[in-house]
């Protein structure tokens, strides 16, 4: 998307959960050592979140900018709530947060997620859950926690009015719908 967008003359940034310079290194620490409880893990994403925001979202935007950011606070949230952090506090504490333009949903069911994941990668531990929900196997954990965050997502997106793209498409066909949204969104941003 952001080489499309680029080659359409936008310039473009984009940005992602744990890349921020201020903490993704510890996030990435606290998670190998699984040392911090979940409302600790969810303040250090809130500082990151809160770092990329004032060293690179806002001043990308101020300089005309399209940003496209991966798995934005909402995700965030999800996964908080997930574990058992309380909705309104988490909401609170992301409260400093920017207000997207739009917020696209790359949305799957659980039968074309699991061969999807594993076609790249590895159940990961913290992404099935292992973490909190006391399966042995990761599979079985990665269905639960998948299931639960499906869940949250759908609860998210009714409150924030996500647009839903149906993920269990092609690649081609996910990029093209995926394309076509975001168009409509920066179209007025071109020269």
């Amino acid at each position: 998307l952001r080489e499309w967008l680029e080659a359409n003359g936008y310039a473009v940034y984009s940005s992602g959960l744990r890349r921020s310079e201020l903490a993704s290194v510890g996030i990435l620490e606290a998670k190998r050592g699984h040392t911090l409880g979940n409302l600790t893990m969810a303040l250090f994403y809130a500082a990151d979140l809160a770092d990329r925001l004032e060293r690179e979202i806002i001043p990308a935007l101020r300089a005309g900018f399209v940003v496209l950011t991966d798995r934005y606070l909402y995700s965030l949230i999800a996964r908080s709530v997930v574990r058992g952090v309380n909705a309104n506090w988490i909401r609170s504490v992301m409260g400093f947060a920017l207000v997207p333009d739009a917020i696209f949903y790359l949305r799957s069911d659980l039968d074309s997620l699991i061969p999807r994941v594993l076609s790249t990668r590895p159940f990961d531990y913290w992404e099935s859950g292992m973490d909190f929900l006391g399966y042995s196997d990761y599979y079985t954990s990665f269905v639960a926690y998948q299931k639960r965050m499906l869940a949250a997502f759908d609860e998210l997106g009714r409150e924030y009015g996500f647009r839903d793209i149906d993920a269990s498409q092609s690649i081609h066909q996910v990029f093209r719908a995926l394309r076509d949204c975001v168009v409509e969104v920066v179209s007025e941003l071109k020269t």
